[in-house]
């Protein structure tokens, strides 16, 4: 986790799961570990790691099973993640005083 990122560690850890998801380290129908295991891992609090997963079970990337764990449903869609990202970066340029036809035109000059 980056402590220099403004965004909540619950945010950056549901991303991590992401990632790991999307990119087959972990695959549909598996286990993830322990909240608390993950937390060790990850360098952060159990309750912000279960604030991530709820988010992702939200999302239908996992499903909690009582007595079986938090299991991986289905990778995240990648134009789901991408949204997601675009309402993010609509969000902050908006806190900079930027309209969105202003990010289009940056992300135009930038590609």
């Amino acid at each position: 986790m980056d402590l220099n990122d403004p965004r909540p560690l619950h945010v950056q850890v549901a991303e991590a799961v992401r990632r790991a998801v999307a990119s087959g380290v972990v695959l549909p129908g598996q286990r993830l570990p322990s909240a608390r295991e993950l937390a060790t891992a990850l360098g952060v609090n159990a309750n912000t790691v279960l604030r991530a997963l709820r988010d992702l079970r939200d999302e239908g990337v996992l499903e909690f099973r009582r007595g079986r764990g938090v299991s991986v449903l289905r990778p995240p869609d990648g134009r789901e993640v991408v949204l997601r990202k675009a309402r993010e970066l609509l969000d902050e340029a908006e806190r900079y005083g930027l309209r969105p036809e202003d990010v289009i035109e940056m992300i135009k000059e930038s590609s």
